[in-house]
């Protein structure tokens, strides 16, 4: 009788509790990263303030811009032109919220808590999904209402209502949103922070530059379909420049890359000791 009752069953956890348990620890995680309410007031500020001062300046300026320049004039890709810095800021929160975990050791403990690896790296894609999709999101609205308000008249500027205008402002939002998910799951491919932060920073801001270098034709053709030119599509009313995807099929291919890293992550997080 003893040794049945030793070997008795230990009783099964189901797989919505598992998931639970495992989200509310990715969610205390994430609220434990030093940086990462400042990473957040950065980039609201950054948005919030480029907003102003962009449109102030166009502003001042609306009267002595070129006929040409005043006709492809962007109010709403002016408005949210803070994304190219802030981006930084909203993706370096991305690598640490992986590779915090990996530098001291910590992701040791999650897995023996949590074996089941893909499990863990959901959940965690999750929870940040949620929280700064919400927090971006939340900052387009007073940015765009701040920006076109300093356009306002003679500066070419749109009200929410107007066609494509609330896209961008989702837009930017869900932008910042896959660029903080580009670096999370390129944390765990790398799972340094300075190698993984310069990988993003490479691929979402020099890589644009060094494209420009490269002869016109073939600069815009290569240049539209990088991860930051085609996702930023998203948040502008017209086409940026030589590019001419819409916001949807530039978003599209921002989250084919940020796919493409996730089935990497995936992959590599089963196969690799802690």
């Amino acid at each position: 009788m003893s040794a049945q009752a030793g070997t008795a069953p230990r009783p099964r956890i189901s797989l919505d509790s598992r998931l639970r348990a495992t989200a509310l620890s990715e969610w205390i995680k994430f609220r434990s990263i030093r940086s990462g309410p400042l990473n957040l007031l950065l980039t609201a500020a950054i948005v919030l303030l480029g907003a102003w001062l962009l449109d102030a300046q166009t502003r001042s300026g609306w009267a002595t811009m070129p006929p040409g320049a005043r006709a492809s004039f962007d109010p709403i890709g002016t408005t949210f032109n803070g994304i190219q810095l802030a981006q930084l800021f909203v993706g370096a929160l991305g690598v640490m919220t992986v590779t915090g975990e990996y530098t001291s050791g910590l992701i040791r403990g999650t897995f023996l808590a949590t074996p089941q690896r893909a499990q863990v790296l959901a959940m965690k894609a999750l929870v940040f999904t949620v929280v700064v999709w919400a927090w971006c999101t939340a900052l387009s609205f007073p940015a765009f209402f701040l920006g076109q308000s300093i356009l306002s008249s003679p500066a070419k500027h749109v009200g929410i209502g107007a066609p494509g205008a609330l896209t961008a402002v989702f837009g930017a939002g869900l932008y910042l949103t896959c660029v903080g998910l580009l670096g999370v799951f390129i944390g765990v491919v790398v799972r340094r922070t300075p190698a993984a932060l310069s990988a993003l920073f490479g691929l979402v801001a020099v890589l644009p530059f060094a494209v420009n270098l490269l002869p016109s034709t073939l600069g815009s053709q290569v240049g539209e379909y990088l991860p930051s030119n085609a996702g930023e599509q998203a948040w502008h009313l017209l086409p940026g420049g030589a590019y001419m995807l819409g916001p949807w099929s530039g978003l599209s291919v921002l989250i084919a890359y940020v796919a493409v890293a996730a089935l990497a992550a995936f992959a590599l997080i089963r196969r690799r000791d802690a």
